[in-house]
């Protein structure tokens, strides 16, 4: 298939809800969006290599995991977080984080650590089964369950904390 056609299929059929993963991954909408287009460019010089032993979806996932663990590497993204003189507002409004801000479950995703979030963004967020989460961060099936319900009990408690009672 030509680049061209390939890659506006992809960006067609996966870019929002990538997107929206690395939003949720990084808590910084410019930043998910230089993860998303990252992963697009990863994606379209190694296309060639995909040996389809996945789905599309969970081999660009795992692709979009890599390159925000790389931004979250990034020595750049320790000092940005850490800095509290910058507040989000002075870098733009976005209507993607005024949505964010007031979803609550989002907003309990956003407090969870990154291995948690992880797992409950691809099971919930991206729809993956099991066996395809592990598969795209490199887990056993078993260590995904784990984490999984251990996610989804923090969670709750933050929620709970929140006010939301018992759900």
């Amino acid at each position: 298939m030509p680049a061209e056609p390939l890659l506006e299929r992809l960006m067609n059929e996966y870019g929002d809800t990538l997107l929206r993963m690395c939003y949720l991954y990084l808590k910084d909408y410019h930043l998910a969006q230089d993860a998303v287009q990252e992963t697009f460019l990863k994606a379209m010089k190694a296309y060639g290599s995909f040996e389809h032993k996945s789905s599309e979806k969970t081999w660009l996932v795992r692709i979009a995991l890599n390159c925000c663990k790389n931004i979250m590497r990034n020595r750049w993204f320790g000092i940005i977080r850490d800095n509290p003189e910058q507040p989000p507002e002075q870098i733009g409004e976005d209507p993607t984080e005024a949505f964010l801000e007031k979803d609550s479950i989002s907003t309990a995703l956003m407090k969870l650590c990154v291995n948690d979030r992880q797992v409950l963004l691809l099971y919930y967020y991206q729809e993956l089964p099991v066996r395809e989460i592990a598969a795209a961060i490199g887990k056993t099936e078993n260590a995904v369950t784990q984490r999984l319900n251990r996610a989804r009990g923090r969670l709750k408690k933050i929620l709970t904390e929140a006010g939301y009672g018992e759900i």
